[in-house]
Formats: C-alpha cells, structure tokens, sequence
C-alpha cells in the first residue's frame, strides 16, 4: 500500500515530471502537428482542385484543346444505340443493324453543341443508315464510308454551309463500338 501511495502523492518540486505527463505532452504535440499537417493539405487541395478560380481552368484547357495540343485528352460523346432497319435487297431479304456510335469533338463547347441537337442528329443518322444495304457495311471500307458520311452530316447539321464556304465542324471522327447486322 506505501508503494501505492508513494505513486500518488506529488512529486517534490525539485524532482522530474513523471512519465504520465511526457507521454501527455508528447500526444498533444503530436495531435497538433497533424491536425497542422492535414489543415495544410486540404487548404493546398482546394485551391489547387476548385478555387475560385476553377472557371478560368476550364478555359484554359479548352483553349489547349483549340489550339490543337495532342496532350489533351480527347473529348467523346457517346450516342445512344440506334437499330434500324436496312434497305430491302431481293438477295438479303429483311435485315437490321444495330449500331453504337461515340464522336471525337474538338473541343468542350461542341459537347454541348452537339447535345442541343441531337433530335436532329439521330433523325439524320438513322435515315442514312436505313438507306445502307447489309452488303455495302460488310466491308471495312463499307464501314469506313459511313463513319465519314456520318460525320460530315452531323458537321453539316451543326455548322451549315454557308455561300462560298466549306463546312466544317466540331466532330473530329465517328467511332463505332458495337455493329451488329442480321
């Protein structure tokens, strides 16, 4: 029991705090260190990520993508899947295709260009399909020329000709990434 005691009773005023309060002192340090470093992270992550800045980001990085930097990433815009039906031969018979389409676009705006009209899009698309035979898209160069037919429909859709100029446009290249005929 003395022992007990002796380890109670406070210390003389000449003597070293206990390990108790060290280890005490050394904890809190610690847990301030690291509230310190974690602060300083996320206040780095913030302004790094989304400042206030963040819209002048987007800017940047479309003008990276304008100014035609192959680093960029590319930008993909996926269709929903068409089927339709294809133009009746007497040698095929009735078949259809279905077909799942993304476009390379230039740049961020024509996302959102090319979703304003993708009504027309689609409508325009599926009319060019369905007027395809089941032999002209067996080929690789069959399918070649309707990536190039699409593509230069949709660029005439959302860029139209205009007297004496050629139209251009925001899609880059048609990518087919399921193409099923039966």
């Amino acid at each position: 029991m003395a022992a007990k005691d002796a380890a109670l009773a406070p210390a003389p005023a000449g003597e070293a705090p206990r390990k108790g309060k060290k280890l005490l002192i050394i904890v809190v340090a610690l847990s301030v260190t690291l509230a310190l470093i974690v602060a300083v992270v996320l206040a780095l992550l913030l302004t790094v990520k989304g400042g206030d800045d963040a819209g002048e980001d987007d800017e940047d990085a479309q003008e990276v993508v304008q100014k035609g930097n192959t680093d960029a990433p590319p930008i993909f815009i996926a269709l929903d899947p068409f089927t339709v039906n294809l133009a009746h031969t007497p040698d095929d018979g009735d078949r259809y295709m279905q077909l799942t389409i993304f476009l390379e676009v230039e740049s961020l705006a024509a996302d959102t260009t090319v979703k304003a009209r993708m009504p027309r899009i689609r409508n325009d698309v599926t009319l060019i399909m369905s007027g395809k035979t089941a032999a002209e898209l067996m080929t690789r160069e069959g399918k070649e020329a309707l990536a190039q037919e699409i593509q230069g429909e949709i660029n005439r859709i959302i860029n139209p000709p205009r007297k004496g100029k050629a139209s251009g446009g925001p899609v880059t290249s048609v990518l087919f990434t399921s193409f099923i005929i039966q």
